[in-house]
């Protein structure tokens, strides 16, 4: 790994955007929970979003600095088992009672503007692999093109609040973007150390030292449970492209 400091610009993503997308979170439960007529509860559910995040992004950061999420000969590797948590966590978040809270009480435009969050994560993508410390397979000039998906999450979004972008429109892109994230989530994985799918020269590592780790921890998270929460707001009758 390169040398590189919390303080440069690109890295620093790695932390601002993780920060953001839970507090997000948090604001969109509590804002759902008034929307829903739980105005009492609102508070509650929001801090227990907020300490719970802080302790699931205590515990992935400080298992990247142990380096234990680097032991690839260990069966399995501990890498392995994180991304194994990492989507059973989504799931949990997309279809727990929080998630149908969300589904219901957010616009969906806003679930969908969210998603946005992954254009200034792939520009940042971009400026690591040129400095070297992330393979180019996981950049745009690479095989990975999520950086469509947070383009056009500003313009979808935008069409789906002026009530100018049809249900079908929100459903085509969510598929489409979450086809476009399954696409890098498979390049990151057969890119580890255990795979080396492109090459001993182009290892996926990066992400196991912090604070990239945030990136799978918190932003894959983020984005797949998205992608399943905009499809359960699709579902419900009267949550119109709003």
């Amino acid at each position: 790994m390169p040398d590189y400091t919390l303080v440069d610009i690109d890295l620093l993503t790695c932390v601002v955007i993780p920060i953001g997308l839970v507090a997000a979170f948090a604001w969109g439960i509590a804002f759902a929970s008034r929307r829903t007529g739980e105005p009492a509860s609102a508070k509650r559910r929001a801090s227990t979003v907020v300490l719970t995040a802080g302790v699931w992004m205590t515990t992935t950061w400080v298992a990247a600095a142990s380096g234990v999420l680097r032991r690839w000969e260990a069966t399995p590797p501990p890498f392995a088992l994180l991304v194994v948590g990492i989507v059973f966590l989504a799931f949990l978040i997309a279809f727990s009672s929080y998630g149908r809270r969300l589904a219901i009480g957010v616009p969906l435009w806003a679930l969908v503007a969210v998603q946005g969050f992954r254009l200034p994560l792939e520009l940042a993508m971009h400026a690591m692999y040129e400095r070297g410390i992330m393979p180019e397979q996981m950049s745009y000039s690479g095989r990975n093109f999520d950086v469509l998906t947070g383009a056009t999450a500003i313009v979808v979004a935008a069409l789906a609040r002026g009530s100018r972008a049809p249900r079908w429109v929100v459903a085509v892109w969510n598929v489409a973007g979450l086809a476009l994230l399954i696409n890098v989530l498979t390049i990151a994985i057969v890119s580890t150390p255990r795979f080396a799918y492109f090459g001993a020269d182009r290892l996926n590592v990066w992400v196991t030292y912090p604070p990239f780790i945030w990136l799978p921890a918190v932003m894959v998270v983020a984005a797949l449970a998205g992608h399943l929460l905009i499809f359960r707001a699709l579902r419900v009758s009267d949550h119109l492209v709003r």
